[in-house]
């Protein structure tokens, strides 16, 4: 123990605590007096006692019953009660039936009640341990299990988020601690891509499905690790085609000109990917559309299933573009280009009639990148 250990004595008799104070006191126990059972009791709840020296026989509450009640609380159970006897077996039996842990005659062997003494404040040295061992533990268990359902909400969360976002962009917005308030609804400025394969649905009808699965599985990944490299938000994916947006949940600087980067970029791998579908005797082409606009965007779904999208008429835009844009082509829309016109070489195609607008839209074909690198 590293404080001194505390011993109550309980004696009605004020020469036997006097005695047995000069014995233990010299020997740097702290030693705690009561002269009756109801005293002794008091006395325990209030000093906390690492040892008890009880007499049997007083007025009152005797020595038998003072053990009793120490056993039966669950806060004194296994505090060591030693008890003194003045006579013989029957006593001793008596003691030990009521929980006494040792019992020492009177008159008493100084050097037998040290070692007693002393031998069962080791033996209580040792519960404290293990107690403090057990309470520290199953604190531990609850801390554990509290970080591991935190870690579980945000691995949740995070790959909640990794499903329209670049693993870079969930973590951060998963840090600060309020990914909730990034996802409500709300107006903002943002710049949507689309992008899809021309000659798919004639390659559909033909290819068989294992062929078809393998192709999407590469063009998949061939763009997916550019929109995650570009810090991207992937809006959706539906068999080819794509739609990925800038400046939101996160901002972005120069959302159009990313937008444009990351095009031609996959234009770039598309055309790698295409030579290589051509000599498996596939014919796709790539085409991509992107506008420059003000949308809603949020949660969008129910729950258990909820995908973060945009709603205006700047997404449309881009996907009519898209729809448009021949194999290689990336059509931008006249907002789009005002955004990136000193950094991209680029032709105008004139103005298209686009499904859903109800006058012709100004469209640019973007040739290559001036000095946006």
């Amino acid at each position: 123990m590293d404080a001194q250990p505390k011993i109550l004595v309980v004696d009605d008799t004020p020469a036997n605590i006097k005695l047995l104070d000069a014995v233990l006191a010299p020997r740097g126990y702290i030693v705690v007096t009561a002269t009756s059972g109801t005293d002794a009791l008091e006395k325990i709840a209030s000093e906390q006692p690492d040892l008890i020296l009880l007499d049997i026989l007083m007025p009152g509450m005797d020595g038998y019953e003072v053990c009793r009640r120490v056993r039966a609380d669950p806060a004194t159970r296994f505090l060591p009660v030693v008890m003194i006897t003045a006579s013989g077996d029957q006593e001793k039996v008596k003691a030990i039936e009521a929980g006494a842990d040792d019992f020492i005659p009177k008159p008493f062997n100084q050097p037998e009640l040290l070692a007693r003494v002393k031998s069962l404040l080791r033996v209580k040295e040792y519960y404290d341990t293990i107690q403090a061992q057990a309470t520290e533990l199953a604190e531990w268990n609850r801390s554990l299990e509290t970080r591991v359902q935190q870690q579980v909400g945000e691995l949740e969360r995070l790959s909640r988020l990794r499903r329209f976002l670049a693993p870079q962009l969930a973590e951060l917005i998963i840090s600060s601690g309020d990914e909730e308030a990034f996802l409500k609804s709300h107006r903002r400025e943002i710049a949507v891509v689309f992008c899809d394969l021309r000659g798919f649905t004639a390659f559909a009808e033909v290819a068989e499905p294992e062929e078809m699965m393998m192709a999407l599985q590469e063009y998949h990944d061939a763009l997916g690790s550019l929109i995650h490299q570009y810090e991207g938000t992937l809006e959706h994916f539906a068999g080819d085609g794509l739609m990925i947006f800038f400046n939101d949940p996160l901002p972005c600087p120069e959302p159009a000109a990313q937008a444009v980067r990351m095009a031609v970029s996959m234009r770039q791998r598309m055309e790698e990917l295409t030579t290589a579908w051509g000599k498996r005797g596939h014919q796709l082409g790539f085409g991509v559309g992107i506008a420059l606009g003000y949308a809603t965007l949020g949660q969008i779904g129910f729950e258990g299933r909820y995908e973060y999208g945009a709603i205006g008429s700047v997404v449309n835009l881009a996907s009519r573009l898209c729809g448009e844009a021949r194999d290689g082509q990336i059509l931008v829309g006249s907002r789009a280009f005002a955004a990136v016109e000193a950094n991209v070489e680029a032709e105008h195609i004139g103005d298209l009639t686009l499904k859903g607008f109800h006058k012709p839209v100004t469209a640019f074909n973007v040739l290559g990148l001036k000095t946006m690198e």
